[in-house]
């Protein structure tokens, strides 16, 4: 059985033009990271969840966090390091094999040698086998037990490094014999927003079995909570209610922790708050709940500041709306951690959420349904041509998640996509959760048997 290192840190540090952007989307498998010789240009985007041979973990390109690209070039990747330090569990350190040791390359070395986590000293730029010797000699000179040759651009070395890293990563034990049919939460909003006393709140609430279950090596760890027997695993909350972490020394990798929590979790519940409103923050974290396909509660959380305030109760909500609409299917409850008010709801609201995300349908009446909803409106026409579905099915779970074979997979508009999302939601009663439509081309006769 394979491990799983949902919410492993893997930080990927080194100069700019070293070639940490080129590495990124070779993991990732995708361009999400702009790839340019110009230091400093890696922007938002430089964290993704990857999946290597059935493990997953969240990498991250710290050339994407810089404060201030125009520092000096070794205060900066000084800063990296520190924070890959502090946060990841394994970590990547990329030198440039083309242009030799760099002054820094001697100090960050000997400063990330001397941490306990997993280091991988990597040359990139080499290759091929070829190259090695006359490459690798010089970065001998810095004293690591071992060397990784790599060139991120033509993949060599690149398995290899890959299936290492994998091994290095921390196992998740937190999750390893929960009862059955556990559900899953994470806690995710801002600094202040409420986290610490959300979750305060709700473990000093009666008629809850609490108990803590120890976690990765970061010190985390997962709460086990039974509440009117259903069981709910907080995830990471000693993180989230540890006194005196509030102003962390390395704020940046506060949304990167959110992210490994989302990719563990199976609703995430985001705390917005009701003095704010909702910020660009906020957005980008629901975003990101949605890119991993998760189910979402939203709690606006300080209502009893606004509780009198009828009219700013009604412009949080129509800015809400305006500024989220992609997840219109998700759950709003007002809450105050503050007084308790709207905490009972929460747990009933996840169990209808879980209910809904895990839920499974017969194929028979996915096919009806499809067939009505095409016969009270015609698909459009794609390359003169009038689009034909043919059948349904569920490809999977946790979201619900619909596959449609036609005669076209690209040729579904928008508009028709949106249509068909909305009558499956209606004929199938899941209006809480995200849901996925996936169309895919028949595949002709001749095809199949050549």
């Amino acid at each position: 059985m394979r491990s799983n290192h949902a919410n492993s840190i893997v930080a990927l540090i080194g100069p700019p033009t070293v070639g940490k952007s080129t590495l990124f989307n070779r993991i990732t498998r995708s361009r999400n990271a702009i790839v340019d010789a110009t230091p400093g240009v890696t922007r938002d985007r430089h964290y993704k969840q990857v999946n290597w041979k059935g493990q997953s973990f969240m990498l991250v390109d710290t050339g994407g966090i810089e404060n201030n690209p125009d520092d000096a070039m070794v205060d900066t990747i000084r800063e990296q390091a520190l924070a890959a330090i502090e946060e990841a569990d394994s970590i990547l350190f990329l030198m440039d094999g083309k242009a030799g040791l760099m002054p820094a390359d001697y100090d960050l070395v000997e400063m990330l040698r001397k941490t306990e986590k997993p280091v991988f000293f990597v040359v990139n730029k080499v290759d091929g086998p070829e190259q090695e010797l006359d490459v690798l000699t010089p970065f001998y000179e810095l004293g690591t037990d071992s060397l990784w040759a790599l060139s991120a651009e033509h993949n060599y070395g690149f398995h290899t490094l890959m299936d290492g890293l994998c091994d290095s990563l921390p196992e998740n034990t937190s999750e390893a014999g929960l009862p059955e049919n556990t559900i899953r939460i994470a806690f995710i909003g801002r600094p202040n927003v409420g986290k610490s006393s959300m979750i305060n709140c709700i473990l000093g609430e009666e008629r809850m079995v609490v108990s803590d279950l120890s976690g990765t090596t970061r010190d985390s760890v997962d709460t086990l909570l039974t509440h009117k027997e259903r069981n709910y695993l907080l995830i990471d909350t000693a993180g989230i209610r540890r006194k005196g972490k509030t102003s962390e020394k390395l704020e940046k990798f506060s949304i990167i922790k959110a992210l490994a929590a989302i990719g563990r979790c199976e609703i995430a519940l985001v705390l917005l708050d009701a003095s704010e409103g909702i910020t660009e923050q906020d957005t980008k974290v629901i975003g990101y709940t949605q890119d991993q396909a998760k189910g979402l509660i939203l709690l606006v959380n300080k209502w009893d500041l606004v509780a009198d305030d009828k009219k700013r109760q009604k412009q949080i909500m129509e800015e809400i709306a305006r500024a989220v609409p992609f997840v219109g299917f998700a759950p709003l409850i007002t809450v105050s951690a503050k007084t308790g008010y709207g905490i009972k709801r929460i747990f009933p609201a996840a169990g209808g959420v879980s209910r809904q995300f895990r839920a499974k349908f017969p194929t028979s009446a996915l096919n009806r349904l499809l067939a009505d909803a095409v016969e009270n409106h015609s698909p459009p026409i794609y390359k003169n041509k009038r689009l034909k579905f043919y059948y349904t099915s569920q490809l999977s779970s946790s979201p619900p998640t619909f596959v449609i074979i036609s005669n076209s997979g690209k040729g579904v508009h928008f508009s028709y996509e949106r249509y068909l999302v909305n009558r499956f939601r209606e004929g199938l009663e899941l209006d809480r959760v995200p849901l996925r439509l996936i169309f895919k081309k028949k595949k002709d006769r001749r095809s199949r048997n050549k």
